[in-house]
C-alpha cells in the first residue's frame, strides 16, 4: 500500500498537468477563414484587363466578375465539393454566367480546379515563407508557391509566380487573402517580349495579357 499511493499521486499528477496544457494552449487556429466555405457567399471584383496581340496592338476592358458558391456535395472520397458560379457584368446589373469551378478542401489545403486544372492555392496553418506545390494534383511539372504573411496575420499573399528575364518574358502571378472575407486581389501579367534582333532586350511586348482582380463587395445570399 504505500508504494502503490506515491505511483497514484504520480499518475494524477502527470494527468492534470496534461490537462493544464491542453487548456493553457487552447485549440490550435488553422486559418481556414482566410478563405470562407459557405453556400451563398459571394464576392464581387473590380476587373482591369489589357490582352496583347503585338506590338502596339492591345485591348483594354474594365468590367465586373461576380463569384458565388452555389452548392456544395461529397465526391467519391467523401470530399466537401463546393461549387462556385462566376458571372460578369459591365455594370453591376445585367450578369451572364461565364464559368463554374469548384473548391475543396484536402489535407489541409484548398484545391481550386478551373476546367480540369488544379491549384493548391492555400495551405493550412498558413506560415509566412512556406513554400508548397502548386501543381502537385495536375499533371503539369511542379510549381512551387510562397506565402507572405503581414505582421498582424489579418492579410496573406500567395506568390504563384514572380519571373522576369528582363528580355524575353515575363511572369508575375499573385493571389491576396484576407481572414474572415477570401480572396481579395488577384493579378495575373503574363508577357512575352519580342525577340527579334532588331528588338531583343527592348521589352517591347509580342503578346500576352494583365488581369487584376479587386474586392469591391461580398456578403451571403
Amino acid at each position: 500500500m504505500k508504494k502503490t499511493l506515491p505511483l497514484l499521486i504520480t499518475c494524477l499528477l502527470i494527468l492534470f498537468g496534461s490537462c493544464d496544457r491542453e487548456i493553457e494552449e487552447g485549440p490550435i487556429d488553422l486559418g481556414y477563414d482566410f478563405q470562407p466555405l459557405e453556400v451563398g457567399l459571394f464576392w464581387i471584383y473590380e476587373v482591369d484587363q489589357t490582352i496583347y496581340f503585338g506590338e502596339n496592338d492591345a485591348e483594354q476592358s474594365q468590367f465586373f466578375y461576380r463569384d458565388q458558391i452555389r452548392s456544395f456535395y461529397l465526391n467519391a472520397a467523401g470530399e466537401q465539393v463546393f461549387v462556385v458560379g462566376r458571372s460578369k457584368s459591365e455594370d453591376l446589373n445585367a450578369w451572364e454566367n461565364v464559368l463554374q469551378y469548384t473548391l475543396i478542401p484536402r489535407s489541409k489545403s484548398l484545391v481550386r480546379s478551373v476546367n480540369n486544372e488544379a491549384l493548391v492555392t492555400l495551405v493550412f496553418p498558413p506560415k509566412d515563407g512556406q513554400v508548397w506545390d502548386g501543381e502537385i494534383y495536375s499533371a503539369d511539372q511542379p510549381d512551387d508557391f510562397q506565402m507572405e504573411m503581414d505582421l498582424n496575420a489579418n492579410t496573406l499573399r500567395v506568390i504563384q509566380e514572380e519571373s522576369d528575364d528582363e528580355v524575353t518574358y515575363r511572369d508575375h502571378r499573385f493571389e491576396t487573402y484576407e481572414r474572415g472575407i477570401g480572396m481579395v486581389e488577384k493579378y495575373d501579367e503574363v508577357l512575352t517580349y519580342c525577340s527579334r534582333n532588331d528588338c531583343l532586350g527592348q521589352q517591347l511586348i509580342d503578346s500576352g495579357f494583365k488581369i487584376q482582380l479587386t474586392l469591391s463587395d461580398y456578403g451571403k445570399n
